[in-house]
């Protein structure tokens, strides 16, 4: 999968506050994600993040 800083992540369960969007921070053998919602950012194990993924936004990444 072809995950780069500056997507936008949906993912199939949403985040405590109710948000299912998350920005890319940080790729690897890990992600760091950012709610879109309330701002917090949190490291998430690549195969654990791919697994959970419903889309990819490539319209936030700055090029």
């Amino acid at each position: 999968m072809d995950i780069q800083v500056g997507d936008v992540l949906t993912m199939k369960k949403p985040h405590p506050c109710g948000a299912h969007a998350f920005l890319v921070l940080r790729t690897g053998m890990d992600f760091r994600l950012r709610c879109i919602s309330c701002g917090r950012e949190f490291m998430v194990a690549r195969v654990k993040a791919e697994k959970n993924i419903k889309s990819v936004d490539k319209t936030g990444r700055s090029e």
